[in-house]
């Protein structure tokens, strides 16, 4: 006897066999990997290769060279100053933010809006979110692209104190991997309150990352900040994430400043962590609850760009 439930938020199918916990993570699986092909075909092929290269090569560049500039303009280039890899690494690594939770978010602007193919989507047996989440992939390739460029630059010119045989790898590995996917996250609540807004508010993700990055200690530490500012920038899981990069690449830099110089390895990362699935359990309640409201309101093949 075939067992029936109401389908998922994400998806138009009204009537779906049930299926075995199996297949069910396959069909995640093969959702995350086309939507990680789709997205790194779109990503990559509005050029030729070489052009795609430079392309990822100069941008990051030409953003960390503002900084630089900026920088060494206040300080009369003092480039020993313990502060500039600690706000080099913490704008090298906020380009994460950008890309990744951003991106997430733009996936349903440029599928709804550009490519009008969103409500197909929909009516296909993919998990939706699995597959905004791997729209994110290409996004996050981009950036790590642009990180490692951007921080070789730092260390090759610009006396970045970066020795590779004093790098925490594990703390390093682990920081990272719960700061992308809590940027997936992130990004999928941006991607849900998308569903409701129009193209002209395609700034959103950049906006919010652009908010985030005064309050998450990326380029000064938190002190810096109004006291009345301050609990916001305690509250975001960013702020412990770039502190615990910091501290895996130079960690005698990062601990020169008060702010979280308190709190040891392992307290940010239980913090981090905690953080993390908190802000992932609010994300994938917005983002269910706005998929709802998007469908009932016949807003998934909605077209706003006049």
């Amino acid at each position: 006897m075939t067992q029936r439930y109401p389908p998922y938020p994400g998806s138009r199918l009204a009537d779906l066999k049930y299926d075995p916990p199996s297949s069910k993570s396959k069909s995640l699986l093969q959702s995350f990997r086309m939507a990680a092909w789709l997205g790194w075909k779109i990503e990559s092929n509005w050029t030729d290769p070489f052009l795609f290269a430079i392309y990822s090569i100069i941008k990051p560049l030409s953003g960390a060279a503002i900084l630089v500039v900026m920088y060494a303009i206040i300080t009369q280039g003092d480039f020993q100053s313990p502060i500039f890899p600690y706000i080099y690494l913490g704008n090298a690594f906020y380009i994460y933010v950008g890309s990744v939770m951003a991106g997430i978010s733009w996936a349903v602007i440029d599928d709804r809006e550009h490519y009008k193919t969103l409500k197909y989507m929909y009516v296909a047996p993919i998990h939706i979110p699995t597959y905004l989440i791997g729209r994110g992939v290409a996004k996050f390739l981009v950036a790590s692209i642009s990180v490692f460029i951007t921080i070789v630059v730092g260390v090759v010119f610009l006396q970045v104190n970066v020795d590779l045989a004093l790098v925490d790898w594990p703390l390093f590995i682990v920081s990272l991997l719960i700061g992308v996917v809590m940027l997936a996250m992130m990004g999928l609540l941006l991607a849900g309150v998308s569903l409701l807004i129009a193209h002209h508010t395609w700034f959103l993700g950049e906006g919010v990352a652009g908010a985030l990055y005064l309050f998450s200690g990326a380029i000064f530490p938190l002190d810096v900040l109004p006291a009345f500012l301050r609990p916001i920038g305690f509250a975001m899981p960013l702020t412990y994430w770039l502190e615990l990069l910091r501290r895996s690449l130079v960690g005698s830099v990062a601990d020169a400043f008060p702010t979280l110089s308190t709190l040891t390895n392992q307290h940010l990362l239980l913090i981090l962590v905690g953080l993390a699935l908190a802000f992932a359990l609010i994300s994938v309640f917005v983002f269910r609850w706005c998929d709802y409201q998007a469908r009932e309101r016949g807003m998934i093949d909605m077209v706003t760009n006049y």
